[in-house]
């Protein structure tokens, strides 16, 4: 079809842990990401995608994301897969400014693998698309984005939420978390637990990962590196863990579980806890 985007070459699996869990998944889905695909419920999970020299966004620069992803269709696969296999997919709003025109749906990630995802979502009775839920005090938060107009939950601070009631359309829904000036992470994925979604997907930037990473809320890190090397001068570009310090008071490493390749990306799959 027209605008579509092409059809990748299946990943190449260089390692994979044998106890990961592998849920019985579309042929298509399967022979394209080198076998099956599993998550142990349940679990928060991230997923980036950075610059070979470490860049994960550019403040300001439209498609950033897409930029440092080399406009690679194969990262796109991977967005994809992992969306279908989430029951809410969490942004943040400076997410939500930088993806003017985001709808975080499985579908419009990959086209091509489109009918398998939705085989897999309806094969684990998922809905058709992942709830998209906005994490906000309110202050930053663009109303009049598409995916509030189609639909969405935003999770703020007691103070915030009247005032957000108001702002957001009447299709979005404003659930109060905690009292406070920011919203409580841990407290929010109890929210979303309870709610039936069993399987967290973050998609926020650099900052809510560093909050949740620091609060000890995320299992695994699905993590694509590009070969693209983006550079750093005077305007700020950031990196995987923004807004807090870990080292050397904190010690949080990685567990590698899975490593694959297509064309010169990497895609690596870490257990973070």
């Amino acid at each position: 079809m027209p605008g579509e985007s092409p059809l990748i070459e299946p990943f190449t699996v260089l390692a994979e842990d044998e106890d990961l869990p592998r849920w019985d998944v579309p042929a298509q889905l399967s022979e394209l990401y080198g076998g099956a695909i599993g998550l142990r419920e349940p679990c928060v999970v991230a997923n980036f995608v950075e610059s070979l020299d470490g860049v994960v966004a550019v403040p300001r620069l439209s498609r950033s994301h897409a930029i440092l992803g080399d406009e690679s269709e194969a990262d796109r696969f991977m967005l994809a897969l992992v969306r279908a296999c989430s029951d809410v997919v969490v942004v943040g709003s400076g997410t939500l400014l930088a993806s003017p025109t985001g709808t975080w749906r499985i579908d419009r990630a990959h086209p091509p693998a489109a009918g398998a995802l939705a085989e897999l979502r309806a094969s684990r009775g998922r809905a058709a698309q992942p709830l998209v839920a906005v994490i906000t005090t309110g202050a930053s938060l663009d109303p009049a984005h598409p995916v509030l107009e189609s639909g969405a939950l935003v999770l703020t601070t007691v103070g915030a939420a009247a005032e957000l009631r108001r702002r957001v359309p009447a299709a979005t829904e404003v659930v109060a978390v905690n009292d406070g000036e920011t919203v409580d992470l841990a407290t929010a994925v109890a929210v979303l637990r309870k709610r039936g979604c069993a399987v967290v997907l973050s998609e926020a930037g650099p900052s809510m990962f560093g909050s949740l990473v620091a609060s000890r809320l995320v299992d695994e890190l699905f993590l694509t590196v590009s070969p693209v090397l983006a550079g750093r001068a005077a305007t700020a570009r950031l990196g995987l863990v923004e807004g807090v310090e870990l080292v050397p008071q904190t010690r949080v490493a990685g567990r590698l579980r899975s490593v694959r390749t297509n064309g010169s990306h990497l895609f690596l799959r870490y257990a973070l806890r």
